[in-house]
C-alpha cells in the first residue's frame, strides 16, 4: 500500500510539473488568472478534480 501510495504521489510531482516546464509564461499567466477568481469558483474547480480524481481511481481498480 505505501508503495502504491509513493507512486502516487511521484505521478502527481510530474504532472504538476509538466506546465511550468514547458511552458513557463502559459503557467505563470494561468495561475494569475487563478488568483482572481472568486473563492468559490476555486473551490468548485477543486471539489470537480477530486471527484473526477476518485472516479479515475475508482475505475482503475
Amino acid at each position: 500500500m505505501w508503495n502504491d501510495l509513493l507512486l502516487a504521489f511521484g505521478l502527481v510531482m510530474i504532472l504538476e510539473g509538466l506546465m511550468p516546464a514547458i511552458s513557463p509564461h502559459g503557467w505563470r499567466e494561468a495561475v494569475d488568472q487563478l488568483g482572481r477568481l472568486p473563492d468559490r469558483s476555486v473551490r468548485r474547480v477543486g471539489v470537480a478534480l477530486i471527484l473526477l480524481g476518485a472516479l479515475v481511481f475508482h475505475l482503475a481498480r
